[in-house]
């Protein structure tokens, strides 16, 4: 009997040559050509891919079984961004896009993406189709492919719109104004030649790092986090550069570094740039971000008085949010964002750029803005904790996620959110949030503090209630 296929909250993702195997693609890619034939016509699908080993022959074989079940392929032929791929669903008014990616997710793995019509991760109603399509193919299935050795399949560059588009959202002058050095990795990526590329035709100084495809990314994960960013470091040092802009394997995700070499974490990020988009676009239509994201931006909506949206984690449905235009900024504590007028997908190539204008134009570090921001509305320090589980181990968790626990760290717990996972508010506005990963042995432990000398304890309760 074969694997199931399931798509979590960015899609299915697996090993190569474990379960994202040649016969699961034909059987995932079947089970979207049969969704999309249920939709309205043009039958016209996107198939892209981040630079990952054999990317370019899953393309191929997605292309044939999408052909000879009678949806048009339209092929990418170069590694691209997953918001490119996004925007160019729009702009060519596809039926979606089927995307070769594993994300930020370490070189043994591959995945695919579904995006539907309207450039949006698919939401859970709509993979729930497909993943019933695929269990309708039986066991054995006999998938039809086109068989024709040299097959002349429509493609596209998305990168010129897309750029362009960006080039309309950030203010690149203003950049190249203040006379930024910066230093951008794009972990040997499919960002490469993106951020980079808009920057020197905006007249700025730009340096990059990891600038050549990597099939293994350097042996580790594709991941813009701190401990993997020190070539950039090195190489901001070097040239005296103020900041550092990095992007993930399929460039969703983002990494910030400021002038003094220190990593800024994402939901700080976030935060700044909600406060930045209020200050100098005016939108106060609202804010979005996950349950497992800092309460900053919380505080930050009460603030500016605008609409604050928590979600469950999965930038879907952050996404629906953008569609609606009932915000102006949407993010996640795992590095993703968007904004207003922009795709409704994580996008980490501007979130670097609207941070490099961000420090353009305030003329201040990140660090020093995130101090001001503290001054306004208090301080919030969060962390998250992945803890590692034997199959015993997840098991006893599930069920003790299902209680209500009236006390954590010495502190009572005022209120029980399961928006996703078990979030334990207490009574001081600090907060634990547990959620068990879809694709591994994993519960991730978000934590958020509003002092640094809270910070440990919390943290310590946080790992003792999941391995007690």
């Amino acid at each position: 009997m074969p694997t199931p296929i399931k798509f979590g909250t960015s899609g299915w993702r697996s090993i190569v040559a474990d379960e994202f195997t040649v016969a699961n693609i034909r059987r995932a890619v079947a089970g979207i050509a049969a969704y999309v034939k249920s939709q309205p016509e043009p039958y016209r699908v996107l198939v892209g891919r981040d630079p990952r080993f054999l990317g370019e022959s899953f393309v191929d074989e997605a292309a044939r079984i999408l052909a000879a079940a009678g949806v048009t392929p339209i092929v990418i032929p170069e590694a691209a961004p997953t918001p490119a791929i996004s925007h160019a669903v729009r702009q060519l008014k596809t039926s979606g896009a089927i995307n070769f990616t594993a994300s930020h997710n370490p070189p043994e793995y591959n995945g695919i993406k579904f995006s539907t019509h309207d450039g949006a991760p698919a939401l859970p109603e709509v993979t729930k189709q497909i993943e019933a399509a695929i269990m309708a193919l039986g066991d054995n299935p006999v998938i039809a492919c086109l068989a024709d050795s040299s097959p002349n399949f429509e493609t596209t560059d998305v990168k010129p719109a897309y750029l362009a588009r960006i080039a309309e959202l950030v203010n690149l002058k203003a950049i190249a104004d203040a006379k930024l050095k910066v230093v951008f990795d794009p972990f040997w990526g499919a960002g490469r030649g993106y951020s980079c590329h808009i920057l020197r035709s905006a007249g700025v100084t730009v340096e990059t790092v990891h600038d050549y495809r990597d099939v293994l990314f350097g042996g580790h994960a594709p991941e813009p986090d701190d401990h993997l960013l020190g070539a950039a470091k090195d190489k901001m040092k070097e040239i005296g550069a103020n900041l550092v802009i990095a992007t993930d394997g399929d460039a969703d995700r983002f990494g910030i570094v400021d002038s003094d070499g220190s990593f800024i974490q994402p939901n700080y990020i976030i935060a700044l740039l909600f406060d930045y988009l209020v200050e100098t676009r005016g939108w106060k239509n609202g804010v979005a971000k996950s349950v497992a994201t800092t309460n900053l931006i919380n505080a930050l909506a009460g603030h500016h008085h605008v609409p604050l949206y928590e979600t469950p984690v999965g930038f879907k449905y952050i996404g629906e949010l953008i569609l609606q235009d009932k915000i102006a900024i949407g993010g996640e504590e795992s590095a993703g964002l968007t904004i207003r007028g922009h795709v409704p997908e994580k996008d980490g190539i501007i979130a670097g750029l609207l941070v490099a204008e961000m420090v353009a134009r305030r003329g201040k570090t990140i660090g020093q803005q995130l101090q001001e921001l503290f001054g306004k509305v208090g301080s919030y320090y969060p962390v998250r904790e992945n803890f590692h589980l034997t199959p015993e181990a997840k098991a006893k968790f599930t069920e003790k996620l299902k209680a209500d626990p009236t006390e954590l760290s010495g502190r009572k717990v005022t209120s029980v959110v399961r928006t996703d996972g078990l979030k334990l508010v207490l009574d001081d506005g600090s907060w634990v949030c547990y959620r068990l990963s879809g694709t591994e042995p994993v519960v991730r432990a978000y934590t958020e503090a509003r002092n640094e000398a809270d910070m440990a304890a919390l943290s310590a309760a946080a790992k003792h209630f999941v391995l007690d």
